[in-house]
């Protein structure tokens, strides 16, 4: 029976990519005692036999080799592809899975899985950075959804009852820093281009003392063309050439024509 469920899964993920509504082994009668990783904006279950985690708002179970999601804390659960689990939740440490699967055997306990050794090369390469961030700063944590703790047993809500209740109930709504820390990939996935680009340079208020020919003056804030530096220019030019025509009569001798 679990082996057909999860072939369902399988084929459901297949069909689309990005999640799948499933059932898995995974039973919590009662809102569950979360408590915060040290160091990490993500919450786990201690006291729940089951790799069970919050962050952001959405609850996050790695089972049987595969990642799961809800909004409720019993689901129902959704089949997430590897490429879209948030980096946060790849990050927790070893330690802080309740109930590791076999190939942890070995493993850094304060270190996050080794996903990259798991899931291969091609997995490593589109999500490039997930094992790499500034441990100084941390997003602030997501609060815990509490309201859920009076629906339990006949009062679980399904379906669009759960909808309205957490539009309702909860209106969190992560900070767009924290949203790109759920991958660094995202703003590839959207298409996105964050990268600024080259401004073209500021023109100069006025022209250099040679401008190019034919090139037309800087106008001022009147619109008039700028004289100032051809006048200055043409002042200079006759000054000089009335001190020399004056030097000539100076020096020039009774009798000369």
């Amino acid at each position: 029976m679990r082996r057909g469920i999860i072939l369902l899964g399988l084929l459901l993920w297949a069909t689309n990519p990005a999640k799948a509504e499933v059932r898995i082994g995974i039973h919590v009668s009662l809102f569950p005692q979360l408590v915060m990783v040290p160091g990490y904006p993500v919450y786990y279950a201690p006291e729940l036999e089951s790799n069970y985690f919050f962050y952001e708002g959405v609850y996050w179970v790695y089972d049987s080799d595969n990642w799961y999601s809800s909004s409720w804390y019993d689901g129902p659960w959704e089949l997430m592809n590897p490429e879209f689990v948030p980096f946060y939740i790849l990050r927790v440490p070893v330690r802080y899975y309740r109930r590791p699967p076999r190939y942890f055997g070995g493993w850094q306990a304060d270190a996050p899985p080794r996903w990259g050794e798991h899931w291969g090369s091609s997995w490593s390469q589109r999500r490039s950075g997930w094992d790499r961030w500034d441990r100084r700063a941390i997003p602030v944590p997501a609060p815990l959804p509490v309201y859920q703790r009076q629906y339990s047993g006949a009062r679980y809500p399904l379906g669009d009852e759960q909808r309205v209740l957490q539009n309702r109930n909860y209106n969190y709504k992560s900070p767009p820093s924290s949203q790109v820390n759920r991958g660094a990939d995202q703003n590839r996935r959207d298409g996105r281009d964050r990268t600024p680009q080259a401004q073209p340079p500021r023109q100069q208020e006025r022209w250099g003392t040679e401008r190019p020919r034919g090139a037309e003056q800087p106008r001022d804030q009147d619109g008039k063309q700028d004289n100032k530096q051809d006048n200055k220019q043409g002042n200079k030019q006759g000054n000089k050439q009335g001190n020399k025509e004056g030097d000539r009569q100076h020096h020039k001798q009774p009798g000369d024509n």
